[in-house]
C-alpha cells in the first residue's frame, strides 16, 4: 500500500507542476499579443491621383466676331412701272443678265386699248383744229372786206388756238399710252446676276413692287448686323478679318464701307457694310462669311477646360493649382466663352500647372499626384 500511496502522491505534483507551466505559458503569450496590439499602428495616408495639365503661352488679340452674308456692291431691286397680270418669266435664280434683256411680261390688253382711245382722241383733235382753221380763214376775209367787227374774228381765232391745243393734249396722251407698252416688260438696266425674284407667272402685281433683284457685277461685300455699344469700336478698327464657312481655309481683309445711320426697328442693331479687299473668285454671293474685328490691345491667353473652374461660393471663379504636388486655389479673370472652354485672361503664368477633372471633389493645401498633358 505504501508505494502505491506514494506513486499518487508524485503523480499529483507532476500534474499541478504542468498546469502551472501551462498558465504561465499562455500569461506570457498573451501578454506579447496585448502589447502587439496595443502599439499605435501606422496611418496610411490616401493620395489621389488628378487629371492636369500645364498652362502654356498664348498671344491673342482681343476681338469680336459677328456674322454675316456675302452681298454685292450694288443691287438694283427692279419693278413694273405699271400693273398687271404677269404672263412671261425668261428668267432664273442665278442667271447672268446683260443690259436691255426682258426678265418679265405682264399682259398688255389694257395697255392696248387705252392707246386706242388716245389714237381715237387724236383723231377727234385733229379734225377740230382743221375745222377751226376753216372757219378762221373765212372769217379773216370777211373781216378784210368789212363784214364783220375785230371781236368776231377774234372770237374765230382763239377757238383755232383751243383746238390746236387740243391736238396737242391728244398726242401728249397718246405719246404717253404709247409708252405703257414698254412698261409692259420688265428690263435689265445694267448687267449682273439675278438674287431674288418675288414674282411668278399669274400673279397681279402693281406699279413699283419690287419683282426681280439684280447684283450688278463687281465688287462684293459682307452684311452683317452690329449692335449700338459696339459701332464705335467698330468705327475705329484698324484691322478686320473675313472668314467663310464652305471655305475654312481661306481668310482675307475687309473694310468697313458703309454704317447705317438709324438700327432696325426689329432688331435694334445698325447695318454694317464691310467691303472685301483681294477678292478672290470662289466667293460666291449668299455665302456665309464672320468678320472679326480685331483689337490694337495684344495679351497673354488661353483657353482652359470649363471642368477646370471651381466656383463654391461668391463671383470670383478659380483653378486648383498644383505646386509640389499641394494644390492651391487661385482667383481668375476670365474671358470668352469657346467649345466647352473658356478663356482666361489673367491670374495664370505660362507652367502653372492645374487640376481639369473632379474640382469640386479637392480642398485647400490637399496632397495630390498629377497626370495629364499640357494645352
Amino acid at each position: 500500500m505504501k508505494p502505491f500511496h506514494l506513486l499518487t502522491k508524485l503523480s499529483r505534483k507532476k500534474v499541478y507542476y504542468g498546469l502551472t507551466a501551462a498558465v504561465v505559458g499562455l500569461c506570457i503569450i498573451g501578454g506579447v499579443i496585448w502589447k502587439e496590439h496595443s502599439r499605435p499602428q501606422a496611418t496610411v495616408e490616401d493620395i489621389p491621383i488628378v487629371r492636369t495639365t500645364v498652362i502654356g503661352t498664348t498671344a491673342n488679340a482681343q476681338g469680336y466676331t459677328y456674322s454675316g452674308e456675302v452681298r454685292g456692291r450694288y443691287e438694283s431691286q427692279l419693278a413694273f412701272q405699271i400693273s398687271g397680270k404677269i404672263i412671261k418669266r425668261n428668267v432664273q435664280l442665278g442667271s447672268l443678265i446683260n443690259a436691255g434683256d426682258v426678265l418679265m411680261q405682264i399682259d398688255a390688253k389694257d395697255v392696248a386699248q387705252t392707246v386706242n382711245n388716245y389714237s381715237a382722241q387724236v383723231d377727234s383733235a385733229v379734225s377740230r383744229l382743221q375745222l377751226a382753221e376753216s372757219d378762221l380763214k373765212r372769217y379773216r376775209e370777211l373781216l378784210a372786206g368789212g363784214a364783220i367787227s375785230q371781236s368776231q374774228y377774234d372770237q374765230y381765232a382763239n377757238a383755232y388756238n383751243v383746238a390746236a391745243a387740243g391736238v396737242r393734249q391728244a398726242q401728249a396722251q397718246y405719246t404717253q399710252g404709247s409708252n405703257q407698252f414698254d412698261y409692259t416688260l420688265l428690263q435689265a438696266d445694267k448687267p449682273g446676276v439675278v438674287s431674288s425674284i418675288s414674282a411668278e407667272i399669274g400673279q397681279v402685281v402693281s406699279a413699283g413692287q419690287t419683282i426681280v433683284t439684280i447684283v450688278q457685277d463687281g465688287e462684293r461685300e459682307v452684311e452683317i448686323s452690329v449692335p449700338e455699344n459696339r459701332i464705335e469700336e467698330l468705327r475705329n478698327a484698324t484691322q478686320l478679318k473675313v472668314a467663310f464657312w464652305a471655305l475654312s481655309n481661306l481668310t482675307i481683309d475687309g473694310k468697313v464701307r458703309e454704317i447705317a445711320p438709324m438700327a432696325d426697328s426689329t432688331t435694334r442693331t445698325f447695318k454694317v457694310r464691310v467691303s472685301l479687299l483681294n477678292l478672290p473668285p470662289e466667293i460666291k454671293l449668299g455665302m456665309t462669311a464672320a468678320v472679326t474685328v480685331v483689337g490694337s490691345n495684344v495679351q497673354q491667353t488661353v483657353n482652359i477646360p470649363l471642368a477646370a473652374i471651381y466656383q463654391e461660393t461668391g463671383d470670383t471663379p478659380a483653378v486648383w493649382v498644383v505646386k509640389n504636388d499641394v494644390l492651391t486655389l487661385r482667383p481668375i479673370t476670365i474671358g470668352n466663352f469657346g467649345n466647352g472652354t473658356i478663356e482666361v485672361l489673367g491670374g495664370l503664368q505660362p507652367g502653372d500647372r492645374i487640376v481639369t477633372a473632379g474640382v469640386h471633389k479637392l480642398k485647400e493645401g490637399q496632397k495630390v499626384k498629377v497626370g495629364g498633358d499640357s494645352i
